[in-house]
């Protein structure tokens, strides 16, 4: 507990040493190029005032939260396929393989003319970027069960099908766990570019704003809303793992 507490005093000191350094090298600065902490505090204080910033990160999380639910739940079962079958995966694999390497932004403009210039565009992006990420890491862990494992509850009467969920799955977990956290990190990169290009609304699109009026403080103030949205998902997805999938992920070091 206490070499807890020492590493959250070192984190601490992190934060406040990187706070004071941008405060001394934004001191002689143009504001246009490094706004300093305090001008960035008070814009950040004049967008939550106008509820310009609250609206952002609303539409910004909504986004992001569904393109990646959205890709992890069509995700998980393909890479269980890929994972425990052979057929499966010699159809599967060259396609995840070539498309994840076709980067989300590539198809920008494709997806907002199959899906429109609406919402659906975006989270399909999102979750198009999360899929693949997903998909391979629990391909990963369903391949790796040991297949004496798997013959063992056979030979005990099991189904092909009961041996999947009450064994392979669970031992996939720290590999979907691990998957979609990486996929989480994905969707916030893919979002920023979504809104900068093709959206009216949303973190990216006030950071893009500000960039054409050269509000280098606004533009300051999207990027730590993004970073700290991005930290605390983290943080909670990780939470969420230690008190509910604890008994999965114990041996993998995830929490």
């Amino acid at each position: 507990m206490v070499g807890a507490h020492r590493t959250q005093l070192y984190s601490v000191a992190a934060i406040v040493l990187f706070i004071l350094g941008w405060a001394f090298l934004s001191r002689n600065a143009d504001p246009t190029l490094l706004p300093s902490p305090m001008l960035t505090w008070k814009t950040f204080v004049e967008l939550v005032g106008n509820g310009t910033l609250e609206s952002s990160i609303s539409i910004s999380l909504w986004r992001v939260l569904s393109g990646w639910i959205l890709g992890s739940v069509i995700a998980i079962p393909l890479g269980i396929l890929a994972g425990t079958s052979r057929i499966a995966r010699a159809v599967i694999d060259p396609f995840i393989h070539f498309f994840r390497f076709v980067p989300a932004l590539a198809l920008i403009s494709l997806f907002l003319l199959w899906f429109g210039i609406g919402e659906a565009s975006k989270v399909y992006l999102i979750a198009y970027a999360v899929a693949f990420i997903v998909v391979v890491n629990t391909a990963t862990g369903a391949a790796s069960v040991p297949a004496d494992k798997v013959n063992a509850v056979r030979c005990l009467g099991a189904s092909r099908a009961r041996a999947i969920w009450s064994v392979i799955i669970p031992a996939s977990v720290p590999y979907i766990f691990t998957g979609m956290r990486l996929g989480l990190a994905n969707a916030f990169l893919v979002l920023v570019a979504v809104e900068a290009l093709a959206t009216q609304s949303g973190i990216g699109f006030l950071i893009w704003n500000a960039r054409t009026y050269f509000l280098t403080d606004e533009i300051f103030v999207g990027i730590l809303c993004f970073g700290l949205l991005g930290f605390t998902g983290d943080r909670l997805w990780k939470l969420l793992g230690s008190m509910v999938l604890r008994r999965y992920l114990r041996s993998s070091g995830e929490y």
